[in-house]
């Protein structure tokens, strides 16, 4: 099983890296080596699978892929391209004309030759993914007979329904293995969720079930790996690591045939999916005569695995899209802070830039705090003062302003400096900016389009508050355990939050208490729970429309801000894409 990182578009690397793969898993005996879904182009492809030359460059991708795989059988995802498959009197047949379809697709390899493929399904249309927007589903089940062994192979969401192929290919095609290939994106909590319906997928039809999952950051998820094998009765028997490329073996034995049905054309009852056979020759070869190890390591709790996500969301999209070094405005605060830490970790210190702009309202602990951040992460830090540049804005605009009184437009002024300043020193030295605001802040619109969310990389857009500042006790944790001093300068966690925009300012003077307001956030935009759901939990009615109101509100500025990594169920970005011009009042 090849938990393997590919890179969305880059096909011919793609199969390179997939190539060596298969070299070391013919060193080490393997027979069948089963990479992720859609490997060969990577997860998800989006709007790359409607170019016609992106489907040839696939093809030609994957025939150089087949002739690497020498005296073994390989299950490795990829585009398919062809006519739709119809059902005749439970007979699968090809359309012999119309519109040619695209499907995701398993392409089974057996010593140098493409000798079956499977088709997807299910395919998943909420949340992150579209893929009925690109993809035909498949309409039978595929098992292959290789030495004496029946195994079914299948994609992702298939194996998710109790009624999917899996039924189909143990009862009907005698399978006694299910290889499922994945792309599956994080979100805190998922692997437990998985294990347990790959648990109840194999005691329910009796068989081993195999979960080849992708590794990886793209765009804005993460693929968390935590590849694994159950046994038929739902016992984990091997599992790879969190978050890492890793090869992981395992060998299985299988003691008796299973009863079958021996008529293919024949239907069970209850059956869905025309089940295709595929026999595969035997090859011959020596293998190692030692038996490998199996391997289980635990599960990280959340708060680590939140972290994991967020350190390879980082690496993985300054790695793919070519960046050389990162740029992060640090004010002294925890969301700064945090976000420099993630950076050093994703990154090294010598790829990380911290630049210090202190206003007139900045205080003494803030220039302290961040300067001792630096110091610790190794990191260079630029101080650029702003209370100039400030001045000569509101005097600028104060005959235009005339009368009017200094308000939220002089703070966000601040804001705006900032950010022009951070984007110029990119522009000028290619580095990419990451910006620091929290979801909290984020789902309000407590942000400032311009100044604040001026970059290119949002890295705790989906933390709130709250998580922010576990992240950062863990993050400490580590470090005391490791070389026994915290990273992140104590007072960072203990001072109130504040944006230092006006004189002795706290978050709380603008939001309900974090400990309210996450909660009420989380009900609403992830939950989708009503004014009334929201209150009966025991907040304030007020302060929940309130809240509601502002997130409402501020979807003009969430549509403008740069894309981030998803940790929960609900990130803002594709997993809520709610109208701007938006009159629905949810009471």
């Amino acid at each position: 099983m090849v938990q393997m990182n590919p890179v969305v578009g880059d096909v011919d690397g793609n199969v390179r890296a997939m190539g060596k793969w298969v070299t070391q898993a013919r060193r080490v005996g393997a027979d069948i080596v089963v990479f992720p879904e859609l490997a060969v182009t990577g997860y998800p492809p989006e709007d790359l699978v409607l170019r016609p030359s992106f489907l040839r460059d696939t093809t030609h991708a994957l025939q150089w892929l087949t002739k690497q795989c020498r005296d073994l059988t390989v299950v490795a995802g990829y585009l398919e391209e062809g006519r739709v498959i119809r059902l005749r009197d439970s007979t699968p047949f090809v359309v012999p004309s119309g519109p040619r379809h695209v499907f995701n697709a398993a392409a089974v390899i057996h010593d140098r030759r493409v000798v079956a493929t499977c088709q997807k399904t299910f395919l998943p249309n909420y949340g992150v993914f579209d893929e009925s927007r690109y993809f035909s589903p498949g309409k039978q089940a595929l098992v292959c007979q290789v030495q004496g062994m029946r195994f079914g192979v299948n994609i992702c969401e298939d194996i998710w329904y109790a009624g999917g192929p899996t039924r189909d290919q143990v009862s009907v095609g005698g399978a006694r293995l299910i290889l499922n290939i994945n792309a599956s994106p994080y979100h805190v909590g998922k692997a437990r969720t998985r294990e347990r319906m790959l648990a109840q997928r194999a005691r329910e039809n009796d068989v081993v079930v195999s979960y080849t999952n992708m590794v990886g950051g793209q765009d804005e998820v993460v693929f968390d790996g935590n590849s694994l094998i159950v046994d038929r009765t739902g016992t984990v028997i091997t599992r790879a690591g969190a978050f890492e490329e890793e090869l992981l073996v395992a060998d299985l034995s299988f003691d008796r045939p299973r009863e079958t049905n021996p008529v293919g054309r024949e239907k069970r009852a209850g059956q869905r999916y025309p089940v295709k056979r595929v026999r595969l020759a035997s090859v011959v070869r020596r293998k190692p005569n030692k038996p490998v190890p199996l391997k289980n390591p635990p599960v990280p709790h959340d708060v680590e695995e939140i972290y994991q996500a967020l350190v390879t969301g980082v690496r993985d999209y300054v790695r793919k899209n070519r960046f050389q070094r990162v740029l992060i405005a640090v004010s002294g605060g925890i969301d700064s802070a945090l976000t420099a830490v993630i950076a050093v970790d994703a990154l090294g210190p010598d790829r990380v830039t911290g630049v210090f702009m202190p206003s007139p309202f900045t205080s003494r602990e803030s220039r302290v705090d961040a300067n001792a951040l630096m110091k610790v992460l190794n990191v260079r830090l630029l101080t650029i003062p702003i209370t100039r540049l400030w001045k000569q804005y509101v005097r600028t605009l104060s005959s235009t302003f005339g009368e009017r009184a200094p308000d939220v437009t002089e703070e966000n002024l601040q804001a705006r400096i900032r950010g022009t300043i951070v984007m110029a020193l990119s522009n000028k030295f290619g580095h990419l900016v990451l910006t620091t605001g929290n979801k909290s802040e984020i789902s309000v619109g407590y942000a400032t389009l311009y100044g604040d969310m001026a970059g290119g990389f949002a890295v705790i857009k989906d933390v709130s508050k709250i998580l922010v500042y576990d992240l950062a006790r863990y993050r400490n944790r580590k470090a005391v355990d490791a070389h026994g001093a915290a990273v992140i300068p104590q007072r960072i966690i203990d001072r109130a939050p504040s944006a230092e925009l006006k004189p002795d300012q706290t978050d709380q003077d603008a939001l309900p208490p974090y400990e309210v307001l996450d909660p009420i956030l989380e009900a609403y935009v992830e939950k989708e729970r009503s004014l009334q759901e929201i209150a009966g939990q025991g907040f304030p009615l007020q302060t929940v429309k309130r809240v509601m109101t502002l997130v409402d509100r501020s979807e003009y500025k969430r549509r403008q801000a740069p894309v981030g990594i998803k940790i929960t169920q609900k990130a803002l970005g594709k997993d809520r894409r709610m109208p701007i011009t938006n009159r629905y009042v949810k009471r």
